[in-house]
């Protein structure tokens, strides 16, 4: 099933992805693609698999996106090295503990670049007393892996052992960030390319004008490393967990001139016209904000009509996609007011079709 996945394979398939990029935007002035390659092998901090229990047997399994068809999974070339160490050791360890092993139907796994892992067990049964004490003694058995905790999933439950978030540490240029990432919450899956996607937006924003305004701020993963190039940043974020990782990480690196609001785009965009007022922005004026740079990492789905108009009041827009197509279909609109000056691949996904991208646009002068 990964016999696509060789670093033999690498080169011609970024390659691959480069042409299709071309080909996609075409109909755009667009320059020439910065490309930011990844590791070839061990990228992925974060994976899931179901469990298969086959008489004293158990194993992990993924399904064929294609045929559905399932196929067992004992090593997971993409993941990091922890990731893999953790799943051949967590099996060995709950192979013979009831508490542990039954009716657990997946493993998710999420590590970080400074070594620390977590571990989630989804199960179709409560989880018990005697779950919680088998929980801790597994915890301490792992240990040697890495600093490591341990979190129980069943309907309606959640168990933490002993905590439900990591700490990363991120490098980017000459500075060193902390993120808090917290368990089911987004995070970059690739976090040496996430390091490159930082360092880059750094170099394009340098010695810049005014604020920076970011939608779709998540944790903080961009205001906190693009802070010093700006004199305030204002981020928004609907998700209350990535609100609450955004605060955490702003203190845990001592910036003081970030603040982050709950809300979505669209909300924004609706306060930004004066069409509604909201209590989540009580002490913030926003009229007192030097738009002049705007930030996007939306989801797949691409910018809606409301954002695309808000974005396109900026005098610099910085847009990273998860999703080309739409970018494509955004940027058609943004390019009526705005010039494209910068265009990066980053290859988050290597072995797939997928690529993250990056823009930077500037308004055209009347």
């Amino acid at each position: 099933m990964f016999d696509h996945i060789h670093p033999d394979n690498y080169d011609s398939q970024l390659l691959q992805k480069q042409h299709d990029m071309t080909e996609l935007f075409s109909d755009f002035n667009m320059p020439c693609a910065e490309i930011f390659t990844s590791d070839k092998l061990n990228y992925r901090l974060r994976a899931e698999f179901r469990v298969w229990h086959q008489e004293n047997d158990l194993y992990y399994i993924m399904f064929n996106s294609d045929t559905k068809e399932k196929f067992r999974v004992d090593d997971f070339p993409v993941a990091s090295k922890l990731i893999n160490q953790a799943m051949k050791s967590l099996l060995i360890a709950i192979k013979d503990k009831p508490a542990l092993r039954y009716k657990l139907f997946q493993v998710d796994f999420l590590s970080t670049l400074s070594g620390e892992l977590l571990i989630s067990l989804l199960y179709h049964k409560p989880l018990e007393q005697n779950w919680q004490e088998a929980a801790l003694a597994l915890k301490q058995q792992l240990s040697y892996i890495a600093p490591v905790d341990i979190i129980g999933r069943a309907k309606k439950q959640k168990i933490i052992v002993e905590k439900d978030y990591l700490m990363e540490s991120l490098q980017v240029g000459l500075k060193r960030y902390v993120y808090q990432q917290v368990e089911n919450s987004f995070t970059q899956p690739n976090g040496g390319v996430n390091q490159k996607m930082l360092f880059w937006a750094q170099q394009v924003t340098a010695q810049s004008d005014g604020d920076l305004i970011e939608l779709y701020c998540g944790n903080g993963n961009f205001s906190i490393a693009l802070a010093e190039n700006f004199n305030r940043v204002l981020g928004t974020e609907i998700s209350k967990s990535s609100v609450r990782s955004a605060q955490v990480n702003i203190k845990a690196n001592n910036i003081e001139n970030i603040n982050i609001v709950r809300m979505s785009s669209e909300e924004f965009s609706q306060a930004m016209n004066n069409e509604r007022k909201f209590r989540r922005l009580e002490g913030f004026d926003l009229t007192a904000y030097n738009y002049d740079t705007v930030l996007v990492d939306p989801p797949r789905a691409g910018l809606d009509n409301d954002s695309i108009e808000l974005v396109s009041r900026f005098k610099k827009i910085v847009y990273i996609s998860c999703n080309p197509t739409t970018l494509k279909d955004n940027l058609t609109l943004l390019t009526k007011t705005h010039h494209i000056n910068k265009f990066a691949l980053f290859d988050q996904f290597p072995y797939t079709d997928h690529i993250e991208t990056g823009v930077v646009l500037t308004r055209k002068v009347s």
